[in-house]
C-alpha cells in the first residue's frame, strides 16, 4: 500500500529544516537529506534510521525495525526502526529524532566506502 499524500506532507513540513528529499521507492517513500537516506514512509508507518546510540530510544518505545515478505520469508531491516506513532503529535521532538536518524545515516554512509 502506498504512503498517503496527507502523511507525506505533513511529515515534509515538520522536517522542512532539513530540507528532506522524498522519493518514491517501490510501495513507499524513502526520505534523504544531505545526501543519505534516512527515513521511509510505507503503508503510512514512517521509519528512521537508527545506529547503536539511537536504537535503544526506538526499543524502549516499543518500536520495531523495518520488516516486509519475500518469497514467504519475513525479512527485517534493523537500521531503519518504526517512528513512535505519539511523536507525530509532538512535531520539534520528531524533528530531533529525524535529526539522530540523518546522523545515524551519515555514520553507516562513511563506514560503507
Amino acid at each position: 500500500m502506498a504512503v498517503s499524500a496527507q502523511l507525506q506532507s505533513y511529515i515534509l513540513e515538520v522536517l522542512k529544516p532539513l530540507a528532506p528529499v522524498a522519493k518514491r521507492m517501490f510501495s513507499g517513500t524513502g526520505l534523504f537529506a544531505g545526501g543519505v537516506m534516512f527515513g521511509l514512509l510505507v503503508r503510512d508507518t514512517m521509519f528512521f534510521r537508527v545506529d547503536d546510540r539511537t536504537r535503544g530510544r526506538f526499543e524502549n518505545a516499543g518500536s520495531a525495525p523495518f520488516s516486509y515478505t519475500r518469497r514467504g520469508r519475513k525479512v527485517n531491516l534493523g537500521s531503519y526502526y518504526a517512528v513512535p506513532e505519539d511523536l507525530l503529535d509532538r512535531p520539534d521532538e520528531l524533528l530531533g529524532w529525524a535529526r539522530d536518524a540523518v546522523a545515524a545515516a551519515h555514520v553507516a554512509a562513511r563506514k560503507g566506502r
